[in-house]
């Protein structure tokens, strides 16, 4: 039986329960899924009393988990973060499924054939971005205001990155793709610099929904995918890892989605 929860901080607001909940209904696995707030600093002493045996991470804790976890994947080792951790033979086993989401959610929404990528922002949603498009795109540039984070960025990327100034603005018209993985409102900063872009937006943000820059985005008449994709997508993956055994992914997602915007309101 799965004993799941996600944990984070903030988590009141986490629609991981609900998705998961309705994976596990769907799929016919006994399991249960909670909301558990653990802020930065707490997770081992989370690990060394529960008798939980399926973990979501969300926020602070991805990249705390990987120096307790007992096992840590390839994947999870190259972006530094973690999102996924199971009990496996009395052991931790550390893995992400953002990576995963990124590629799903881009491929179900017919984003292929990219040349050009531009992520806005460094932390860990970014790195996983950059895992999975270094892999498919000939060129990736950064916006960032933290340089301190290029070290990691590297390691996450397949290839070599550019990484420009918060200021070049105007370099969100010509990508293919643009990311945003910057917290809150931070991309407001280039509503000004939006002129008919060039490719699509994934804007990793989902609530509130549609946010400036993917208003702005859709406005100028391009397409825009929702940070709603990248949870469900993630978290179908996850399904998948604490049942171990694969799942109709686009039913699942169809059914999860529903469910994810009449709870959003």
């Amino acid at each position: 039986m799965i004993n799941a929860a996600v944990l984070g901080s903030p988590i009141n607001h986490s629609l991981s329960p609900l998705l998961h909940t309705i994976a596990y209904e769907h799929c016919g696995v006994e399991g249960t899924y909670e909301a558990i707030e653990v802020g930065a600093g707490n997770l081992s002493a989370f690990l060394n009393e529960t008798q939980k045996n399926s973990l979501s991470l969300t926020m602070p804790l991805k990249e705390e988990a990987l120096s307790l976890a007992d096992l840590v994947s390839e994947t999870a080792r190259r972006i530094s973060s973690g999102n996924t951790l199971s009990m496996r033979n009395g052991k931790w086993s550390l893995e992400s499924t953002d990576v995963a989401g990124f590629e799903y959610s881009l491929k179900s929404n017919g984003v292929t054939n990219l040349d050009t990528v531009l992520i806005l922002g460094a932390g860990a949603t970014a790195r996983a971005a950059v895992a999975y498009l270094s892999d498919v795109s000939k060129s990736i540039k950064v916006i960032t205001r933290n340089p301190a984070r290029k070290e990691s960025m590297d390691l996450a990327s397949a290839i070599e990155i550019d990484y420009l100034p918060w200021s070049l603005t105007q370099e969100i018209n010509s990508a293919d793709l643009v990311v945003n993985a910057t917290p809150g409102t931070a991309a407001d900063f280039f509503l000004a610099s939006i002129e008919k872009p060039k490719g699509v937006l994934f804007e990793v943000l989902y609530n509130p929904w549609p946010t400036k820059l993917a208003q702005a985005w859709s406005s100028s008449g391009s397409y825009v995918v929702d940070g709603l994709e990248l949870l469900i997508h993630q978290a179908i993956s996850q399904v998948e890892i604490f049942s171990q055994q694969q799942v109709d992914r686009m039913a699942l997602h169809s059914l999860m989605r529903t469910a994810a915007l009449k709870k959003l309101g």
